[in-house]
């Protein structure tokens, strides 16, 4: 709405300042009527008087019916714009205390948020360094399952060499090799083999190496044949080699064990750091979508209390302006009801017979000087009187020239307050119709304004619901 007051209140000052001065013009023309009895018989100035007395009766009922018309077109302006200001102001304090509520509400949500998203991330971390650790041990464990499942299949190697050997009773470079390896074996898993063997068995392994042909008939006669320890040295072998082949499959089996559990762990640490992950992401959605929804509602607030205190300085303006209208128009009426009582109680008095006697009477003593100067005197005091009453300095200056001069002056004087009054008039017309033009351009400009009004929520109406419908395709 644009905020224009109707521009009457100098309009209104002025009318008011006029019809005073219409009483006493009234008064003037009382005055001058009863000073022209001389010419009665010639054009008859007092039906003049009357006349006009009756023109401006009717002229003052009919700006008091245009005065009505635009005050009521006033009071209808400021009465819609209260109404709507008053509605608006309510308006804008609920929003702001809805808005007020939703900051509140938005912060304590994403204080939470923030805290929910560390410990997300300190719980995923968590997650992620376990199994980095889980594995960093198994490819760890899994390098030293290797390197001893080599060395114990190497050792294996060499004590099945030495079975065969003793068994088929080989020597030479077989027996050489055979050697080679039990010593390696014997090197490798030296803290192994001596928690295997007895020392009287570990004794006889170590003279084994030592000199392997011993173990051997020095001269066989068909094939070579086992000596006296040789029986001795193959059992021992023989349970070395089924203590390593156990040793062996249990180290597999719990190295398949191992690789089972790691992968249990692995899979659920990975699902533990998926599941969040996943939920951080929502966390931070829904953090990013409470902080925009958060700083919406701070600039609504911001921009609806700039609205508000706007709308509250134009109701108590609205309300201070319209008062005053209010006073000014009950003055005016005020005031034209006594300029209609003054000028039909003058109008009374000349149409009576009593003025009709006087008349006659100052006609018939006209040429007396004595006569001229009670009439003057006369017309001074009424004039003087009614200045006094009605606060015109004009009148009383008006009263001292009739005291002093002669009633020649006396009638252009009024004649000059006539043409003034109704140059008065002339302006008075084009300043209320200024006013209307005024009001209308205002009316016309509020219409439009609430077009505007009504497009814009129709648009923001749009907008919504295709926000709405975005929201919920992205959700699915």
């Amino acid at each position: 709405l644009k905020q224009v007051t109707p521009a009457g209140s100098d309009f209104q000052i002025r009318l008011s300042v006029c019809g005073s001065m219409k009483i006493a013009c009234c008064a003037a023309l009382l005055v001058c009527a009863a000073s022209s009895g001389a010419d009665a018989d010639k054009n008859r100035p007092v039906t003049k008087v009357i006349n006009l007395l009756k023109d401006m009766v009717k002229q003052l009922e009919k700006e008091a019916e245009e005065d009505e018309e635009v005050y009521n077109k006033v009071a209808c302006w400021c009465k819609t714009n209260d109404k709507e200001k008053t509605t608006s102001i309510s308006d804008a304090e609920q929003h702001i205390d809805r808005l007020i509520s939703t900051i509140e509400e938005k912060t304590a949500t994403s204080s939470r948020l923030n805290t929910e998203i560390k410990n997300l991330e300190v719980e995923v971390e968590k997650n992620q360094k376990a199994l980095d650790q889980a594995t960093a041990n198994r490819k760890k464990e899994l390098a030293e399952f290797n390197e001893d499942e080599k060395d114990t299949l190497q050792s294996i190697s060499a004590l099945k060499s030495a079975v065969t050997v003793l068994s088929k009773h080989n020597g030479g470079a077989a027996l050489l090799d055979m050697q080679a390896a039990l010593r390696s074996t014997m090197h490798t898993h030296s803290a192994k083999i001596g928690d295997m063997l007895s020392t009287k068995e570990l004794k006889t392994v170590q003279s084994f190496l030592q000199s392997p042909e011993d173990y051997f008939d020095a001269e066989p006669t068909f094939k070579q044949s086992y000596a006296p320890q040789s029986g001795e040295i193959f059992g021992i072998l023989k349970n070395m080699l089924s203590t390593f082949e156990a040793d062996l499959s249990q180290a597999q089996k719990d190295e398949m064990q191992s690789q089972s559990a790691y992968e249990d762990l692995k899979a659920a640490k990975e699902d533990e750091i998926k599941q969040g992950q996943d939920h951080l992401e929502e966390k931070q959605e829904e953090l990013a979508n409470t902080d925009e929804s958060l700083a919406q509602a701070k600039e609504d607030l911001e921009d609806t209390r700039t609205s508000l205190a706007a709308d509250q300085a134009f109701l108590a303006n609205l309300k201070e302006k319209c008062q005053l209208t209010d006073q000014e128009y009950e003055q005016r009426t005020k005031t034209r009801q006594e300029e209609i009582s003054a000028v039909s109680e003058a109008l009374s008095f000349l149409t009576s017979d009593e003025a009709h006697d006087l008349f006659s009477r100052t006609f018939n003593f006209v040429q007396m000087a004595s006569t001229e100067d009670a009439r003057r005197s006369k017309a001074a005091k009424i004039l003087a009187e009614t200045a006094h009453k009605v606060s015109s300095a004009e009148l009383a200056t008006l009263a001292g020239q009739v005291q002093r001069d002669a009633f020649v002056k006396v009638k252009k004087a009024i004649d000059d307050m006539i043409a003034k009054l109704l140059q008065d008039k002339e302006d008075e017309i084009k300043q209320k119709d200024f006013c209307i033009e005024e009001l209308n351009t205002n009316e016309r400009e509020t219409e439009l304004k609430n077009r505007d009004k009504d497009e814009a929520q129709a648009k923001i109406d749009t907008l919504t619901n295709e926000i709405e419908t975005l929201t919920n395709e992205i959700d699915t």
